[in-house]
């Protein structure tokens, strides 16, 4: 990003877009669990490198209040609410790069269609996690982290839409490292949005296949969301989801770096961080006397 005037860090510890504590279960109390997003997103911006880019948390309401399902989409108030809150300090700031660290998956879509808009619609989405996240308000799961790439598309409730400065055509977004569509209705709409897919294995030796579509869609910026669920859990076990077979730590470093010297990344969010040791130390120094 070293071509960027002003790059930005945007903690983003929003966690009502997954509802995820049924697979959360080193975790008894489903309240906890569900918000293991937060926890997760204040750990990334402590252990990423202290590199002086200005820091700026999106506030999220930790309520532990009935969780409701309206239009379609859990939580959408608190949703709106904070994406609201995001895209005013990106308005504010006027980055002309954003670093993002999440949260469930759908901490990218306010900065990703803020800087769709600043450049114009001449970016790229490389978007980089088991899951395409193309679900939609009506599908099975109501979770909006399932309907991020829908919403940078312009796509889902149009309420949460209406809210975003840009939308991204699915021509200018690759998925890398697919390999769980949950549901057959998913895949087929992948194939009806006509968006393309690498799975795991078509990077395992290179990044030809990626910087190969990058120049083919001749977008000079690219946006690159980076799921932790992604990764091999054989290697590591970071996020919620653990279908096998994913990448390594080491290829999706190297693709990421082999994208900016391929094209000038200007926006990279990291998302989907689920601390399930953390948490577990955390509730037990809850239950501890002068600690408690």
């Amino acid at each position: 990003m070293e071509n960027c005037k002003k790059t930005i860090r945007l903690v983003y510890p929003q966690w009502q877009g997954g509802c995820i504590a049924h697979w959360i279960t080193e975790i008894d109390d489903p309240e906890l669990a569900s918000r293991g997003y937060c926890l997760g997103a204040q750990l990334l911006d402590f252990l990423a490198p202290a590199n002086g880019q200005p820091t700026f948390t999106v506030p999220v309401a930790t309520d532990l209040v009935e969780r409701v399902v309206t239009d379609g989409v859990y939580d959408k108030d608190a949703i709106i609410a904070q994406t609201r809150a995001a895209l005013q300090i990106l308005d504010k700031e006027n980055p002309d790069a954003v670093v993002t660290l999440g949260g469930e998956c759908s901490v990218s879509v306010v900065p990703f269609t803020y800087l769709a808009r600043k450049y114009g619609g001449d970016v790229a989405v490389v978007w980089i996690d088991a899951h395409p996240d193309i679900t939609l308000p009506g599908d099975a799961y109501a979770g909006y982290h399932a309907m991020a790439v829908t919403a940078c598309m312009g796509l889902g409730d149009k309420q949460i839409v209406s809210e975003l400065p840009a939308a991204i055509d699915p021509s200018r977004i690759l998925f890398v490292g697919l390999r769980d569509w949950e549901r057959d209705e998913i895949r087929e709409r992948q194939s009806r949005y006509g968006i393309p897919h690498l799975a795991p294995a078509d990077v395992s030796g290179d990044s030809t296949a990626v910087t190969r579509w990058l120049r083919e869609c001749g977008a000079s910026r690219v946006l690159v969301h980076l799921d932790l669920d992604v990764l091999d859990p054989a290697e590591i076990i970071a996020a919620v989801g653990v279908v096998p077979g994913g990448m390594k730590i080491a290829e999706v470093v190297r693709v990421i770096n082999d994208v900016a010297r391929e094209c000038e990344i200007v926006g990279l969010t990291v998302a989907e961080p689920m601390p399930r040791t953390a948490m577990r130390i955390r509730e037990m120094l809850r239950r501890l006397p002068l600690l408690g």
